[in-house]
């Protein structure tokens, strides 16, 4: 008998657990900052690679994370690498697209500690007082990924890390 409602609320859970996890297959974050530099400043810090060090939520969180830049740094193709937390996060994003002044679209190639190619798009819009920086993320998963997204907060995450990653960027901006 205790098996038999153990079973039940187990499999229970589990429903549920994928009933919510399906808005998490196609996840879209967008965020914007506004930036008091000039427009050109903050697209160069995007745009070249070398500076995403400066401003990167990820090496805010694992300061011992190695990291290289491959290819023409700030042209399509370029590549920025990482190996973190130990050997444990592993990946690189590409830089996929370049609109002079306008627009960065990049691709990330995670590997570990799961495997996901979410992509960053960056959008900037000059404004009285300097510049406005768009980030819009987005990241598809299948089902398994979803519900343990969903079982971890990762959406929650990836909020808090990619505003953190913007208010990084605004502080390298402002400061040089």
């Amino acid at each position: 008998m205790i098996l038999s409602i153990i079973v039940i609320a187990l499999a229970l859970f589990i429903g549920f657990g994928f009933y919510q996890s399906s808005s998490l297959k196609n996840i879209q974050i967008i965020k914007t900052v506004s930036i008091n530099t000039p427009k050109e400043k903050a697209f160069e810090m995007v745009k070249y690679l070398k500076n995403f060090p400066k401003w990167s939520p990820f090496l805010a969180q694992d300061s011992t994370q190695k990291y290289e830049v491959k290819g023409a740094d700030g042209t399509v193709g370029a590549q920025y690498h990482w190996d973190g937390n130990k050997g444990k996060d592993l990946g690189y994003q590409e830089i996929k697209k370049i609109e002079e002044g306008k627009f960065i679209g990049m691709e990330c190639d995670i590997q570990k500690p799961f495997k996901a190619k979410p992509t960053f798009d960056y959008y900037f819009t000059e404004t009285a007082t300097g510049v406005a920086v768009k980030q819009d993320f987005k990241v598809t998963s299948g089902a398994v990924d979803a519900f343990f997204m969903w079982l971890f907060g990762a959406k929650a995450a990836m909020e808090k890390t990619n505003q953190q990653g913007l208010d990084l960027l605004k502080a390298a901006c402002e400061k040089s």
